[in-house]
């Protein structure tokens, strides 16, 4: 394999300043907010996660009571809807991945250029 087909995989994870509880707002969370803010609908982001609908339930409130915020504003049979706070992160995350990818990308190109011999 040619070395500079190597790109750096970078995976971003938040978590409450405690982490006590292991939980983070990582790339699983963030797809079911994506899919949220698309569909209107949890259980429909979850279904395109081939995620049972229980599990993703667990998962954000899990988040949730972990960061101390909503990110889910729950309408009952009307689907959700991501809350400012929840969108907030959603796109602080999104912003963040693709800023530290990049960076990434760039200083591996750096790296590989200096050491070759």
């Amino acid at each position: 394999m040619d070395i500079a087909r190597i790109a750096p995989r970078i995976k971003l994870s938040l978590q409450s300043q405690d982490g006590q509880d292991g939980a983070v707002f990582g790339s699983g969370v963030a797809q079911l907010c994506r899919g949220v803010e698309q569909w209107g609908s949890l259980n429909k982001a979850a279904k395109e996660m081939n995620m049972a609908y229980s599990k993703a339930w667990r998962i954000m409130k899990h988040t949730e009571a972990s960061f101390g915020i909503q990110l889910l504003e729950r309408n009952g049979a009307h689907g959700s809807v991501l809350t400012s706070e929840g969108a907030l992160l959603l796109h602080a995350y999104d912003e963040l991945q693709e800023q530290i990818s990049l960076y990434a990308e760039k200083r591996l190109e750096e790296i590989l250029k200096s050491k070759r011999p």
